[in-house]
């Protein structure tokens, strides 16, 4: 009985700190129906930014995320919306936007940040209500180093030879004896690192399928046919996902000097 309810605890706080990314997946599915037709004078992008902009004001305002998680989000927001307007433009079309919109900037519709803001949001609560802590965890300026060349190499890899291998050498090497504590019910729990990131990038790879099935974006491939988005993203997927714990544990956290990473008090409720 015990061990039912803590994994029934588990999965309740699982869903809970993925709620933004849950709402948006519901939002898609839903608007479906809605194709490139336009409503009152905007189109389906248009009303999941409308969408997403009251799931962050409602998250915020009933304090189910704080405003240091909130700026955490806002600013891996801002990176990938970055990085889409570069892998969107005509002369690359890494994938598109099918369907008009009324605000975007080039290709890229404005709420699509938001999905990437629900990746961030799902570690920064997770963090809190798992109540995490990391040890043996890298020095930042080399985890820094180590996302900023992922962030580099998702533009760079067109010029330039793809060097992601050695980054995904480089996060083996540096994340080997990394642990993440954490608590359900009265269970503390240790876990290696690198396997939960690889289970992670699983799930927004899921999460894609979803996305694309629904015509969210599409890839090049996909234009004429809809089919399963290749295992192969699951590498870009996890290195995306190193950016965001990155700038997530930096400023939610604190390191010490013997690699023990806390939550900061402040970031509590």
């Amino acid at each position: 009985m015990l061990v039912f309810k803590a994994f029934f605890d588990f999965s309740f706080k699982a869903a809970f700190a993925a709620l933004f990314g849950i709402l948006l997946l519901v939002a898609f599915a839903l608007t479906a129906p809605m194709g490139s037709h336009d409503y009152y004078g905007f189109f389906r992008y248009d009303y999941l930014l409308f969408y997403a902009l009251i799931i962050q004001v409602c998250l915020l305002y009933l304090k189910l995320e704080s405003w240091a998680e909130a700026k955490v989000i806002a600013l891996f927001h801002l990176m990938a919306m970055v990085m889409e307007i570069f892998l969107t433009h005509p002369q690359i079309a890494s994938w598109q936007y099918p369907q008009p919109a009324v605000f975007k900037i080039l290709t890229v519709p404005l709420f699509a940040g938001f999905m990437y803001s629900a990746v961030g949001s799902f570690f920064a609560r997770s963090l809190r209500l798992y109540r995490v802590s990391f040890e043996n965890l890298p020095r930042f300026a080399n985890m820094l180093s180590l996302a900023v060349f992922s962030y580099i190499n998702f533009m760079s890899k067109f010029f330039i030879p793809d060097y992601r291998n050695l980054l995904f050498v480089w996060s083996v090497v540096i994340f080997w004896k990394t642990k993440i504590h954490f608590e359900v019910q009265q269970y503390k729990l240790k876990l290696p690192m690198l396997p939960i990131l690889v289970i992670l990038a699983f799930m927004i790879w899921v999460a894609e399928n979803i996305s694309t099935f629904y015509k969210i974006w599409l890839y090049p491939s996909q234009v004429d046919a809809w089919h399963m988005v290749g295992w192969g993203k699951l590498g870009s997927w996890y290195l995306l996902l190193l950016l965001s714990l990155v700038l997530v544990l930096k400023i939610l956290g604190h390191r010490d000097t013997t690699g023990r990473w806390i939550l900061k008090s402040s970031t509590h409720f």
